[in-house]
């Protein structure tokens, strides 16, 4: 059984695991190497900052990520392809409720971007929630009946 997502150094270790897919990735590593020409070592520390700021509140990350992203040469695939390999990673290290939210965070963050960049739009213009998404496990509040009940 893995532990959950509880401290910075569990974000650095998911940040840093799945950095490091990226790079060694067919399909992304261009994109991040090559094409955006990613400084790790600048990088890294924003995406702790980021993911802290998700998951446990911290609220140390200040930016705007989409900019930076919209001007990639990106398509739908990029987006299932790092959706995917965030989702494994976290699988391969974490297990518990803030591992869940991390990959329901990442999906509707994929989705967003890729909407935005007019990735899913189908023929009636809608497309949100076109990529591979989780379940939500979140407890939903009881329904009443129209009695009240």
């Amino acid at each position: 059984m893995h532990p959950d997502i509880c401290t910075a150094k569990d974000i650095r270790k998911l940040v840093d695991s799945f950095y490091d897919e990226i790079s060694r990735d067919g399909l992304l590593a261009p994109v991040f190497n090559d094409v955006a020409k990613v400084d790790w070592g600048t990088h890294l520390p924003i995406m702790y900052r980021f993911w802290e700021s998700m998951l446990l509140g911290s609220a140390t990350y200040q930016g705007a990520p989409f900019p930076k992203h919209a001007v990639l040469p990106v398509q739908k695939k990029h987006f299932v392809r790092w959706l995917a390999l965030f989702q494994d990673t976290v699988d391969a290290h974490f297990a518990g409720p803030k591992a869940e939210e991390a990959k329901g965070r990442a999906a509707s963050i994929a989705d967003t971007f890729a909407q935005r960049m007019g990735l899913l739009k189908n023929a009636d213009g809608l497309g949100h929630g076109d990529l591979v998404r989780i379940p939500d496990l979140r407890p939903k509040a009881p329904r009443l009946s129209p009695d009240g009940s």
